[in-house]
């Protein structure tokens, strides 16, 4: 079989700025936000026509910091806490044998006229910021939505980790990022509730584990940078910074 080549329509801007804190899961986080720039081609602003009428779409994209290289047939889920093997294809890991990712998102807006090519103004996001796209869809509920689905080895209920802010973080989010960031906290909330932290951290060191209290941890988001830790068996948003 001859090897296929795409070339991507467009390129996504999120705030995920790197790997670390990505919700694993789409629409987990609303106030996850992104804009697909579409390329600068008058036939894919007609391919777009009507999709206003759609409030969410299939995202079909590249994992372009994977590129599938080693992959393996088993891993270690971390909704498992990395304890149980499953099959790469009976999960969704990023790590596959094509680095092909499918998020179902939220469509906020539509800009037809942008200058430089289209764009899509989405939510509920779980891809990192410059992400190649390959194709969009409309969801159709009638077809997409299974009431009865089985979620396999998914199945048990997401766990959710307290979450406090400083007075340091709380001024920095109600100062100038209150303008351009209005939902900075609640994008925060959402994505440290998940407890993005590998597998083996969340083993080794629980937040309930008195020996984890007062370790630090940070990430990217925006152009911000998070600094947190692990406080009272909660995280705790210790403040949050210009990224230099």
């Amino acid at each position: 079989m001859k090897d296929l080549n795409f070339k991507p329509i467009g390129i996504l801007k999120t705030c995920f700025k790197e790997k670390f804190g990505i919700p694993r899961q789409p629409r987990l986080i609303d106030g996850a936000i992104g804009i697909l720039k579409l390329n600068d081609d008058f036939r894919l602003r007609n391919a777009i026509r009507e999709i206003k009428g759609f409030s969410h779409l299939w995202i079909i994209f590249v994992f372009h910091q994977h590129q599938a290289k080693n992959w393996k047939p088993s891993i270690r889920p971390p909704r498992l806490g990395g304890a149980r093997k499953v099959g790469v294809l009976a999960s969704r890991s990023p790590h596959r044998p094509n680095p092909i990712g499918l998020s179902a998102v939220k469509l906020d807006g539509v800009d037809l006229n942008a200058l430089g090519g289209a764009e899509l103004f989405l939510s509920g996001l779980d891809i990192l910021d410059g992400t190649p796209v390959l194709d969009i869809k409309p969801y159709i509920p009638y077809a997409d939505s299974i009431s009865n689905a089985l979620s396999g080895w998914a199945n048990d209920p997401i766990e959710y980790t307290r979450v406090t802010f400083s007075d340091n973080a709380l001024k920095s989010i109600e100062g100038k990022k209150v303008l351009d960031y209005p939902h900075l906290k609640d994008l925060i909330t959402g994505m440290l509730e998940l407890d993005p932290r590998p597998a083996f951290q969340k083993r080794s060191m629980p937040t309930s584990s008195p020996e984890s209290e007062g370790t630090q941890y940070g990430f990217r988001l925006f152009d911000f940078d998070v600094k947190w830790e692990i406080r009272d068996s909660s995280f705790h948003i210790v403040d949050i910074v210009d990224f230099l």
